[in-house]
């Protein structure tokens, strides 16, 4: 199941091939209302298995949209974590090291000694939105990852227990400002995560192991890889990730990027790809 956020905060689902939206926001009404304090936990993840029956009912009898003529926003909204893997890919260990424009002079090395970091959640937009460049005089770069929505609580999860608290996947483009300054702030600027451009339902990707993702600007290609070239896999990755945190439902992780990574300038497209999911466009504009 593809489930999308479009407009003003309509919820869709979204044909098998993507092309086209039935508007299915009713079955928000089947939630509870969000009262102080708000709870760690997103509803919507939480109650996603019983959801979906609603959801393909109200489809039936919806008219369908070309998602082209539609405003893809943010599939994930309010995750109480934003959790990021750096340098999980090998090659782009290497990239990293060999081009002092990412290293700054300093060693990279891989996940395994850097930990996790955190982004900001205020950095979450949607494809329609877009990136918007800070006015700094820096370089700013392309990130593609494949991203880990949790739908259910857990904490300290056995790696061969892990994916059974994922809700849905979705494709992540992470930005991030080239510097001498911790990740997490070069990363959590208004934007940096552009999430989209639906979410799928973790049925459908049996084995996140193994899916082709690339990334291209104004149409020449600049990143190409495949998640089985990770280093932390996305169950070794919440099998760690969990040890620290309490994941909880609408959490997010984002599982790290793969060698071709650039700068990006105003007025730049970037297309992002993964296989099972679909492909996420996202401009590029000025401060």
């Amino acid at each position: 199941m593809k489930i999308c956020r479009f407009d003003d905060n309509r919820l869709g689902l979204v044909s098998g091939d993507g092309n086209s939206v039935a508007d299915v926001t009713k079955i928000i009404d089947d939630l509870p209302a969000v009262r102080w304090p708000r709870s760690n936990i997103d509803p919507f993840f939480a109650r996603l298995p019983e959801l979906r029956a609603g959801i393909e009912a109200l489809a039936r009898s919806a008219s369908w949209i070309p998602v082209a003529d539609v405003a893809l926003k943010s599939p994930v909204v309010s995750p109480s974590k934003l959790i990021a893997a750096p340098v999980n890919y090998r090659a782009h260990i290497d990239e990293a090291n060999a081009d002092k424009g990412i290293n700054f002079g300093t060693t990279v090395k891989s996940i395994d000694e850097y930990g996790l970091f955190l982004k900001a959640s205020s950095s979450i937009v949607g494809p329609a939105e877009g990136v918007r460049l800070p006015p700094l005089d820096r370089r700013v770069d392309h990130e593609v990852e494949l991203v880990a929505i949790i739908g259910k609580e857990g904490h300290r999860i056995p790696r061969d227990r892990a994916l059974q608290h994922v809700a849905a996947y979705c494709i992540g483009l992470d930005m991030t400002v080239r510097g001498p300054e911790d990740r997490s702030w070069r990363k959590s600027f208004d934007t940096f995560a552009v999430f989209g451009p639906w979410l799928v339902t973790a049925d459908e990707i049996p084995d996140p192991g193994d899916l082709d993702l690339s990334l291209t600007v104004n149409g020449a290609l600049r990143q190409s890889a495949n998640t089985s070239a990770l280093i932390f896999d996305v169950p070794r990755l919440m099998e760690y990730a969990s040890s620290t945190y309490t994941l909880y439902p609408g959490d997010v992780i984002m599982t790290g990027t793969p060698e071709g990574v650039g700068p990006v300038v105003a007025g730049d497209v970037v297309e992002c790809f993964i296989e099972r999911i679909g492909n996420m466009r996202v401009p590029i504009h000025a401060a």
